[in-house]
């Protein structure tokens, strides 16, 4: 009778030992779990830009590409850009001079283009970048890359980038970059871009 009493305590103390070690198992893979998943993330502060709610998707996309691939932060600049761009295309990019909408290689005359590139070093070199590039020479993504790119514009770009002139301070870089002709509304509608453009 003592040995069969001895038995069931030695049965009892050991599963209770086996009950215990496995509870403390399941505890240690739960709190090395736990630890494994906790992943600290960077936190990236937001910098605000101009953006034009009232602008066409197009006039949107120019802006956001100019503040993307540029140093340009200052309203007045871009602004003036815009207006000239919307002077010389009104923001259509695949327009020959005198209105005709056309792809790139059937203009035959004039300026073409989102800033009517006109003399055949421009005119080649949208092709020529494109042909490079991967892009259609007749899309707005690949103009306004070639634009930006482009050797004039990034000769006058430093004075684009700098801050505190006014839209006709900002119009003289304009002018040297387009070469126009007349400078008819130009100088208006960057004034009016001024009007739309909001930090956020």
């Amino acid at each position: 009778m003592l040995t069969k009493i001895l038995a069931f305590v030695s049965l009892t103390l050991l599963t209770a030992s086996h009950t215990t070690n496995a509870v403390e198992v399941d505890v240690e893979v739960k709190e090395t779990e736990t630890q494994e998943e906790v992943v600290s993330i960077p936190v990236e502060p937001y910098v605000p830009t101009w953006k034009c709610e009232t602008c066409n998707p197009n006039e949107q996309y120019v802006l956001a590409q100019l503040q993307e691939y540029t140093k340009i932060t200052d309203r007045n600049a871009l602004a003036t850009i815009m207006g000239n761009i919307k002077a010389e295309s009104n923001f259509y990019p695949n327009i020959c001079e005198g209105g005709a909408r056309v792809p790139y290689n059937r203009c035959y005359s004039g300026g073409y283009g989102l800033v009517q590139w006109t003399t055949l070093s421009r005119y080649n070199g949208l092709g020529n970048f494109c042909k490079n590039y991967g892009c259609d020479p007749s899309s707005l993504e690949g103009q306004t890359r070639y634009m930006i790119n482009e050797d004039i514009f990034q000769r006058y770009l430093p004075m684009f980038e700098g801050s505190g002139l006014t839209v006709r301070q900002y119009m003289v870089p304009a002018y040297y970059w387009l070469g126009w002709g007349i400078k008819g509304n130009r100088e208006y509608f960057s004034y009016n871009y001024t009007k739309k453009l909001v930090l956020a």
